[in-house]
């Protein structure tokens, strides 16, 4: 892996770190965008696997909370970057696209479980269940939404620089 390739990952991963430490609206964060994102453009396993240390990075600062809802939320992250190595073997734009609407659901379904399996907020029943995805709404929307702006951007600028790399073969060709 090109060392250019190296930086990229790194700063990446380091932008998941700030944009959890600065302000910002509750679950409107680009790291589920990013994991989609390196996975995707990674070929060497250690580096891919950054957006996992970064969330650990900032949950140092950030503080730590119920250890099976924690693990939950790394284990969309993780099935998010898996996403990105999978989207690889047959990319297009909207399937990018796509692929970072179903991380926004799976995070949703698998972190409101676990806090309604976990936590003592709702009731063990199913009423607690269906209350616990119910109140969670306003935030999904948010993760829906940051998720489709930052990999519409990310995305977006990959997709230029394969057109650039493209025509100016074209150009070279000519």
């Amino acid at each position: 892996m090109s060392k250019q390739k190296i930086f990229t990952m790194i700063f990446l991963s380091l932008l998941i770190i700030v944009s959890r430490l600065i302000p910002h609206a509750a679950n409107f964060s680009p790291i589920f965008a990013l994991a989609l994102f390196i996975g995707f453009l990674s070929t060497d396993w250690r580096l891919r696997y950054l957006p996992l240390l970064a969330l650990f990075i900032s949950d140092l600062f950030l503080g730590f909370y119920q250890s099976g809802v924690m693990l939950t939320v790394y284990l969309s992250l993780f099935i998010t970057i898996l996403a990105g190595q999978y989207l690889k073997k047959s990319y297009s734009y909207s399937l990018a696209l796509g692929y970072s609407l179903l991380s926004a659901i799976l995070f949703f379904v698998l972190t409101n479980w676990a806090v309604w399996f976990f936590g003592t907020w709702y009731s063990a029943d199913i009423t607690g269940l269906q209350q616990s995805y119910l109140l969670a709404i306003p935030f999904f929307k948010n993760t829906l939404l940051s998720n489709f702006v930052y990999s519409t951007f990310f995305f977006g600028a990959y997709q230029m620089y394969l057109n650039y790399q493209k025509n100016t073969q074209n150009i070279l060709v000519k």
